[in-house]
């Protein structure tokens, strides 16, 4: 029994399905099964069985589950304290949204890394919204930046605002208002319009946007393109789209459901389970340079200036 495989266990259990946990930790599919075998032939046990509605744990897996996140934890807690003994640099491991990742996270750990003097390994990827909720639950990610997480189980983690904004739709500006209802017209979203916890999925869904009325893109920039050139309407940050928007790219469509207010938030651990790094991290947000870099990410750092020390990787276990 290894920690990695008992890390699988509680991302399979709290996300619901094999994929997504692997999707979360970066490996493929089978090795997140094989990890699951292991675990299930050194119990005796099936511990997790597959429903027609997902994932269910047997009663052993259940006993589990609680029992493998203080042992995941309590082995972060080792690393950090080893990393701490061997005079080893901090580690910080961001986490946030599509949205936020594609516009905002480099230029926010770019300034950081060259404000803050620390010495640290930084690494970010990105997160639908019920999976940064259990990486920084289980110690795979320091802080998360996205929508407020709310209430966690035994009260774990704190929710904090950072930036608030607005959600819009927008359309190319030459292009006539779509006929029919907000339902029936062709959206373009990103991989946050997919996200029941993003901004953008909760659009749709209080528009009662059906799955067939959805074109999916790689990335924001790419939606407000095909929007620009008339292939639909695009949710979009007010402050972000703003640039198309001058230029006479876009226009801002009024929907029953826009604008509306977005605000991004940043969740980390209680205190006492947080490293230094972390708290650094939390204080450099709420300061004016981070809010100015969200409120424009293309003036977080001069060009000339920007020389990435930081250790990009999407992290597993």
């Amino acid at each position: 029994m290894t920690v990695t495989q008992l890390s699988t266990f509680v991302l399979v259990a709290r996300l619901g399905s094999v994929g997504a946990a692997a999707r979360t930790l970066n490996v493929s599919e089978s090795a997140v099964s094989q990890a699951l075998a292991a675990l299930r032939t050194h119990f005796g046990d099936p511990l997790i069985r597959r429903t027609g509605g997902g994932m269910r744990l047997t009663p052993a897996g259940a006993r589990l589950l609680p029992v493998a996140s203080r042992m995941v934890a309590l082995s972060a807690d080792a690393e950090a304290a080893v990393r701490a003994a061997r005079g080893a640099p901090d580690e910080l491991r961001v986490v946030a949204t599509s949205t936020l990742a594609e516009f905002v996270l480099p230029s926010l750990v770019e300034a950081f890394a060259c404000r803050s003097g620390r010495r640290t390994e930084t690494s970010f990827g990105v997160a639908a919204g019920n999976e940064i909720r259990v990486l920084v639950e289980n110690r795979l990610a320091d802080v998360a930046l996205g929508p407020c997480l709310g209430a966690a189980r035994r009260g774990e983690l704190v929710s904090e605002p950072l930036f608030r904004t607005w959600l819009v739709v927008v359309i190319g500006a030459g292009s006539p208002r779509p006929p029919g209802p907000p339902p029936r017209w062709s959206w373009l979203v990103d991989s946050s319009g997919t996200d029941p916890d993003a901004d953008s999925g909760r659009l749709l869904r209080r528009l009662g946007v059906a799955e067939g009325h959805v074109r999916v893109f790689p990335n924001q920039a790419a939606t407000w393109a095909a929007a620009a050139e008339g292939a639909g309407v695009a949710p979009a940050l007010a402050h972000l789209v703003s640039p198309r928007i001058r230029r006479d790219e876009l226009r801002i469509l009024e929907t029953p459901a826009t604008p509306s207010d977005a605000t991004w938030h940043a969740t980390v651990l209680q205190p006492e389970h947080r490293s230094p790094a972390t708290d650094a991290f939390l204080r450099f947000l709420h300061t004016p340079a981070a809010t100015r870099i969200m409120r424009a990410p293309g003036a977080g750092v001069p060009p000339s200036r920007f020389r990435p020390p930081v250790y990009v990787t999407l992290w597993g276990t």
